[in-house]
């Protein structure tokens, strides 16, 4: 199982820094904590410092990703070229959500590397998947997108009012203009996934890490979020996306990297879905043919 600092990491650092906006009021010795409480998770969340679009270059070696002593991933080597539109497919279990998860910096490799070239970690941006956000934590939708920023502005002062023009922005881009002030634990299921996106669009990364963004939702919000997506890749980002439907993917991405903890195949989405290739990763041929 992962360590309890990767778990809470996962949920999302936006969570440990909602929870810090809390104690703003506190007194001195309540903020002194709530601050190294969140330097604990400063690794994969911090939002781009620059207003460039121009994309990195993400290059993994020899990766190697284990909880406690099982390897989720083996000697993991691909590349994500500047600009590329990518999806990472496999069966469950297969390591594509820590293969994210490391890349964003969550989660720390056994072995191998990676590499951001022509960037810098704040060039991330990472979606979780939304299970992985504590959704009863008492926060508004509006406060909760401005988390997308906050390190831009401290965990103990108020969102400067540009941030909350960020926010109005990027709320009525997902459709969700009219639930600023709005609990997230009101939210149904597809509106917290657009308010996911709400949160990414603050961070203004070069590489865009997704995982299983469409899931559970309906197909009017998975084609609206989709062309949020297409949006960002014809700006020149960086897509890396963990998706299950392989229509969707033949579909819509380019490339894809099959996974089976190691890589089965990686290149032009045709070619790799080949049925060769899934039934080497481990997919039920019959079933998805039957899909």
């Amino acid at each position: 199982m992962a360590s309890p600092e990767n778990r809470a990491a996962a949920s999302g650092g936006y969570a440990e820094a909602a929870w810090a906006l809390t104690l703003r009021r506190l007194g001195a010795a309540a903020r002194q904590g709530a601050s190294a409480f969140l330097r604990r998770f400063d690794g994969g969340y911090a939002p781009a410092t620059s207003a460039s679009v121009v994309a990195p270059a993400v290059a993994i070696a020899d990766l190697t990703v284990a909880y406690q002593r099982a390897a989720a991933l083996d000697g993991v080597s691909a590349d994500f070229p500047p600009g590329s539109m990518t999806a990472i497919v496999g069966p469950n279990g297969a390591g594509k959500s820590t293969l994210l998860k490391a890349i964003a910096g969550i989660l720390r490799p056994r072995a191998g590397s990676i590499l951001l070239e022509g960037g810098g970690p704040g060039d991330i941006a990472y979606l979780p998947q939304s299970d992985e956000v504590d959704r009863g934590f008492p926060v508004s939708v509006g406060d909760f997108v401005a988390l997308g920023c906050w390190r831009q502005y401290g965990a103990f002062r108020a969102a400067p009012a540009a941030v909350a023009g960020k926010v109005r922005q990027a709320l009525d881009a997902v459709g969700l203009g009219a639930a600023d002030d709005t609990a997230i634990a009101a939210l149904s299921v597809g509106q917290f996934r657009r308010a996911l996106f709400a949160r990414l669009m603050l961070q203004q990364g070069g590489v865009l890490l997704l995982d299983e963004p469409f899931a559970a939702i309906d197909a009017s919000t998975t084609q609206a979020l989709l062309q949020l997506v297409k949006g960002w890749h014809d700006e020149g980002r960086t897509i890396v996306a963990v998706l299950h439907d392989l229509d969707q993917v033949a579909r819509d991405f380019p490339r894809t990297l099959l996974l089976s903890r190691r890589v089965i195949a990686d290149g032009p989405t045709l070619d790799v879905l080949r049925v060769e290739n899934l039934a080497r990763a481990g997919f039920d041929t019959a079933a998805v043919a039957a899909t």
